[in-house]
């Protein structure tokens, strides 16, 4: 590998992508486009309102998503990736990719340890 682990910028990446619920509403956003706020409640029915305005938060405040205000009543608000929040997409898949094989991994290893 040719990164030095002085110069390494996993942890600038993974402070925008860790916790349980930001990738998902990446996900949510790149597969579905546009979604107002219910609509992504409703796809994440274990999220609180509390969290999930946070996590949009924080992804908005990384230029990850963009958030637009009609000025209407009520409010409406719609929440989108951003161009540069679609450079994510390859790093999300390669996550998912390599989640599936840890999983099939830990299986295993528990098989092999039960079975002895």
């Amino acid at each position: 590998m040719d990164i030095e682990p002085e110069l390494c910028r996993v942890e600038d990446a993974l402070a925008i992508l860790v916790g349980k619920w930001k990738p998902i509403i990446l996900l949510h956003l790149l597969k579905n486009g546009t979604q107002r706020f219910g609509e992504l409640k409703r796809r994440m029915p274990g999220i609180t309102q509390k969290m999930l305005t946070n996590q949009l938060r924080e992804l908005e405040n990384e230029d990850i998503i963009q958030r637009v205000v009609y000025p209407q009543v009520p409010p409406k608000v719609e929440y989108s990736i951003t161009e540069y929040g679609k450079s994510l997409e390859p790093i999300l898949h390669a996550m998912h990719e390599w989640g599936t094989k840890h999983t099939l991994h830990k299986g295993q290893k528990t098989n092999e340890r039960m079975s002895k």
